[in-house]
């Protein structure tokens, strides 16, 4: 006869895979991909890391589940932006605006999201997370043509094109931003703990290299260009309350 779970076992494999993807979100924001491993987030969620693998075969699968989680939460909020906005212009400006804003005010999550190395099946979900913003942009391109307000144009092309457009433009910005305070950084792993000296000091390693970090207070200047480029692009007028 089958093992079946009892409610009780399978509300504590809930709790606990849920523990695990919200450490994983946090490792994510703080050292991007290459810091969640399966035993670093084992070890943030606080289980032990074969515990780990009763919920994700490998970091491959783990990553899958963890960008659908970050991107949902992203398509969510420019939905909210949308639906605040009348026009199809202020509603395709309120998806760059919204998008572009949350990103710098998260630019380590951000540069995960979009272009930091990962495995092929996170590059796929990729795909899918900038359809998902060029069909949002493409419906309203499609309202704004029926109404006149815009010239001739491909929808799906024109929205595609404004995507790219937005994720390379943040690239530099994103990559150039500082990296968290030491205080803001994730506890050592367990890992880490023993390849610690026995004096009790963490192992002395050279920084990674970085860019130069961009000057913070010209990272809010990229917004605004941002939802300018969009609206010159598709053709209409680049009016300051679109």
């Amino acid at each position: 006869m089958a093992y079946r779970r009892t409610p009780a076992v399978q509300a504590r494999l809930d709790a606990q895979r849920e523990a695990v993807l919200q450490a994983a979100v946090g490792l994510l924001a703080e050292r991007g991909y290459g810091g969640c491993s399966m035993a670093a987030v084992a070890d943030r969620a606080g289980i032990a890391t074969g515990s780990l693998y009763q919920h994700f075969a490998n970091k491959a699968e783990l990553s899958v589940e963890l960008f659908r989680r970050v991107v949902n939460r992203e398509i969510d909020a420019v939905h909210e932006a949308v639906a605040r906005r009348e026009t199809p212009e202020q509603r395709i400006a309120a998806v760059v605006e919204t998008f572009a804003a949350r990103a710098l005010r998260a630019p380590r999550l951000a540069h995960a999201l979009l272009v930091e190395p990962a495995d092929a099946v996170v590059d796929s979900e990729r795909l899918v997370f900038r359809r998902a913003f060029r069909d949002v942009i493409a419906a309203e391109i499609a309202v704004a043509l029926a109404a006149g307000r815009l010239p001739r144009q491909d929808p799906e092309l024109t929205a595609a094109a404004i995507v790219g457009a937005v994720g390379e433009a943040l690239a530099g910005p994103l990559a150039a931003a500082p990296a968290p305070p030491a205080h803001g950084r994730a506890p050592a792993t367990a890992q880490d703990r023993a390849q610690a000296p026995a004096h009790g000091r963490a192992p002395a390693t050279a920084p990674a290299p970085t860019a130069a970090p961009a000057p913070r207070d010209a990272l809010p200047d990229v917004v605004p260009a941002l939802v300018s480029f969009t609206l010159r692009a598709l053709g209409g007028r680049d009016d300051s309350d679109a």
